[in-house]
């Protein structure tokens, strides 16, 4: 797709106005009025839009779609691949700070912007340690030895030998694409080698990574942020459930987890974070398993569905703090006012009796508590995120009522 750039849409920085937003000194902060990328331009680049324009910025957003929701909020859109040339070096013109908002973006992208003279938040080698379920396991064992938190039990497949070689206690497993896989996509349960051999003929013989089934009580995640300066902050944990792959649920905080594990996964989060010398929002997903043990599972470098409770349940969000930590300001604060739960809309809440229809907002809205949040996508699909629903209350319980209320409204089994 071509570049669509309109250079004469595009403010110059003058000598003075760079350094009345701290663009050229590299630990000053980047004050409201100047520009700010984001590469994607999905829902969570979207309301990365609409945060930084709250506080004041404007928003370059680098994105193939033409009809991206975060383009077509942004004060520009960058209509380009994310390897084009010229497009990276017009955002790095522009813009004084750039971040992305999912992680399979090129992480080559966010060195050569950094090259090119931006400020990259986080950095491409944070970036592309998420990209590889590999490297992440082999990063997060290395680190395990300060977190007290290791890895589910894994083994690597890259070669035939590999399957022959899997050691019985990991199975049965859960095999993984070793990239790209996310909302349950590239994975297969197996049980037995001749099964895990089976899956990996399907997957086309892609690096793969094998993990131990285990006992899971339930799943936990930690959102965390670090700042250019090492200051770093977390959320309450939020507690997720998952149907067919996909995030169904977000309950903040969590109502299972104990005070030692909340401290035990929070700290890790921070460790992590400061291992990699990550700045900006960074989401980390553990399992709590039956015995009480915590095993980390993966990690998102950027904002993440299970955080878009903090929208509305505290006092800074996610998005308003992935601003503060790529203009480097201080930290928001991540107290927790109000109870709350989220509910995933997909495309398939659209859909009854086979037939599309719009979806009884009024309905939803009616009920106490209940912020609804669309992404700005027309076409609905099954198993599309196109928005959620921030259930709040002053306890738990009231946060409960309107959740439910709103999966009757939708439509939705509980």
């Amino acid at each position: 797709m071509p570049t669509d750039i309109h250079p004469h849409l595009i403010e110059a920085h003058t000598p003075e106005s760079r350094a009345e937003f701290g663009v050229d000194n590299p630990s000053a902060p980047i004050l409201p009025g100047a520009w700010l990328g984001m590469l994607g331009g999905g829902q969570l680049g979207r309301m990365f839009t609409h945060a930084a324009q709250a506080m004041g910025y404007k928003v370059c957003v680098l994105d193939p779609d033409q009809d991206s929701p975060a383009g077509a909020v942004a004060d520009r859109h960058l209509c380009a691949t994310y390897t084009d040339e010229a497009a990276l070096a017009e955002m790095a013109r522009l813009c004084q700070a750039v971040s992305t908002e999912f992680e399979n973006v090129p992480s080559m992208s966010l060195d050569r912007l950094e090259q090119l003279g931006a400020y990259v938040a986080p950095r491409g080698h944070c970036v592309s340690i998420a990209q590889n379920r590999i490297g992440e396991k082999k990063f997060f064992a290395a680190c395990a030895e300060r977190t007290g938190v290791p890895p589910a039990p894994h083994w690597v497949i890259q070669h035939d030998a590999d399957i022959d070689q899997i050691p019985a206690h990991l199975l049965p497993g859960i095999l993984k694409t070793a990239r790209m896989g996310y909302d349950g996509k590239g994975q297969a349960r197996v049980a037995s080698r001749d099964d895990a051999r089976a899956a990996w003929n399907a997957m086309q013989h892609v690096p793969c990574v094998l993990e131990q089934k285990l006992p899971l009580a339930y799943e936990v995640s930690v959102l965390a942020a670090r700042g250019a300066d090492g200051a770093t902050v977390t959320w309450p944990l939020a507690e997720n459930v998952h149907r067919d792959g996909i995030l169904f649920s977000t309950v903040m905080p969590s109502r299972q987890v104990s005070d030692d594990i909340a401290q035990r996964a929070r700290n890790a989060a921070a460790i992590i974070a400061g291992e990699m010398g990550y700045v900006g929002v960074l989401c980390i997903e553990f399992f709590v398993l039956t015995d009480g043990s915590l095993v980390a599972n993966e990690m998102a470098p950027r904002p993440h569905n299970s955080g878009h409770i903090t929208m509305d349940v505290c006092e800074t969000s996610q998005f308003e703090q992935q601003v503060r930590a790529m203009a480097r300001l201080p930290l928001g604060s991540t107290r927790q006012h109000s109870a709350g739960k989220m509910l995933n809309l997909l495309g398939d809440v659209w859909y009854e009796y086979g037939l599309e229809r719009e979806p009884a907002w009024d309905q939803v809205v009616a009920q106490a508590g209940a912020k609804l949040h669309l992404y700005g996508k027309s076409d609905a699909r099954p198993g599309r995120k196109m928005g959620h629903v921030n259930c709040v209350g002053a306890s738990a319980d009231d946060a409960s009522r309107a959740f439910d209320a709103a999966l009757e409204v939708l439509h939705i089994a509980r």
